[in-house]
């Protein structure tokens, strides 16, 4: 199954999450499918969430991929409308 996940990267004390669509079995950090996205939660609250696609994430919906909670609110937050 696809899974629309956060992908952690950066450094200590310092972590920057790239929105992926991996397949559920792979590790957290493993291989992935595409990148969608950044989140950055450093920043300020208007500019958490960076490079979005929000085409490909429709398309990856469409094609049977489940988003994953943390995503779901973010992209909520953010106010990014999927449908």
């Amino acid at each position: 199954m696809v899974k629309i996940r956060l992908s952690r990267g950066g450094r200590t004390h310092a972590p920057i999450y790239t929105i992926v669509a991996a397949n559920s079995r792979n590790a957290r950090d493993g291989k992935f499918l595409e990148k969608l996205g950044q989140y950055n939660p450093t920043m300020e609250k208007d500019q958490t969430l960076s490079q979005v696609n929000v085409e490909s994430i429709k398309s990856w919906i469409g094609k049977g991929a489940q988003l994953s909670d943390t995503v779901r609110s973010l992209l909520k937050s953010n106010k990014i409308a999927l449908s």
